[in-house]
C-alpha cells in the first residue's frame, strides 16, 4: 500500500476528528452518555477502516466523516431542544436512594447489585448507606450523593472533638439474603445477626433489602 496515501488519510482522519470534537463539544470522558461513547467508538471505525483499505478512496473518508458527523450535530440539537426526546434518547437520572431509603425498583431496572451501588459510594468518600440520604445514578454511569445533615462537615477536627479510630462498614445482608463471608471477617455468626436484628424489631430477614454492620455504629437497617 501507499505510505503517502496511508499518511494522507490518517492527517485528514486526525484533523476531522479533532473539528468534530471542538464542533459537537464533547464531554470528557467521565461525562460521556450512551450516544457519547457509540459515536467515539463509530468515529474510530471509519477512521480506522479506511486508513489501511487501499481499496476505500479518499473523499470516502471525508464523506463517512462528515455524515456521522452530521447526524452528530442533528442528534446533539435534538436533545438539547426537544425536551421530550431526551429521556428517549440519552437515559434519564434514576434516584437509587430517597430520603435515606433505597429504591429497589430503580436498581433493578439499572441492573446494579449491592456490591456495585457500595463501590460507587466509596468513589465518592462515603463508606457507609447510613449517610447517605439522596444518590442519583447519572447517565454517565457516576454516582451523585446527598449526606444526610448529620454526615456533613464541619468535620470532628473543625470542631474540635478528640478523633475516634476508624472502622470499616460491612455489609452482611443483601435483599434477603445473609452475606456469610462478610460474617466470618467479623467473627460473628447467622444467630448473632438474627439476634441483633431481633433487637432492632427486624424478625425477618427476607424482608430486608440491605443491613451493614460497623463496629461503632451497630446496625442499620433498610427493608424492602
Amino acid at each position: 500500500m501507499d505510505y503517502a496515501f496511508i499518511t494522507i488519510k490518517l492527517v485528514t482522519g486526525f484533523i476531522g476528528l479533532w473539528i468534530m470534537t471542538r464542533l459537537l463539544g464533547k464531554k470528557e470522558i467521565s461525562q460521556l452518555t450512551p450516544f457519547d461513547f457509540v459515536s467515539a467508538m463509530m468515529l474510530s471505525e471509519i477512521v480506522g477502516n479506511t486508513i489501511y483499505q487501499g481499496d476505500t478512496r479518499y473523499f470516502e473518508l471525508i464523506y463517512g466523516l462528515l455524515l456521522w458527523g452530521a447526524l452528530s450535530y442533528v442528534f446533539e440539537k435534538v436533545t438539547q431542544h426537544a425536551k421530550r426526546m431526551r429521556a428517549p434518547l440519552e437515559g434519564s437520572t434514576s434516584i437509587l436512594i430517597r430520603n435515606g431509603q433505597i429504591d429497589m425498583q430503580e436498581m433493578r431496572r439499572n441492573r446494579l447489585d449491592f456490591g456495585q451501588l457500595r463501590m460507587l459510594l466509596r468513589q465518592k468518600d462515603v463508606f457507609s448507606m447510613e449517610e447517605v440520604a439522596y444518590a442519583i445514578f447519572e447517565n454517565n454511569g457516576s454516582l451523585s450523593v446527598m449526606k444526610k445533615p448529620e454526615y456533613e462537615t464541619p468535620s470532628k477536627k473543625d470542631l474540635g472533638i478528640p478523633h475516634e479510630e476508624p472502622f470499616l462498614v460491612y455489609s452482611l445482608v443483601e435483599e434477603g439474603d445473609i452475606l456469610e463471608d462478610n460474617l466470618k471477617k467479623i467473627g460473628k455468626d447467622k444467630e448473632w445477626l438474627e439476634s441483633g436484628l431481633r433487637d432492632k424489631g427486624c424478625r425477618d430477614i427476607k424482608s430486608l433489602a440491605f443491613v451493614e454492620w460497623s463496629k461503632d455504629k451497630g446496625f442499620f437497617v433498610m427493608e424492602g
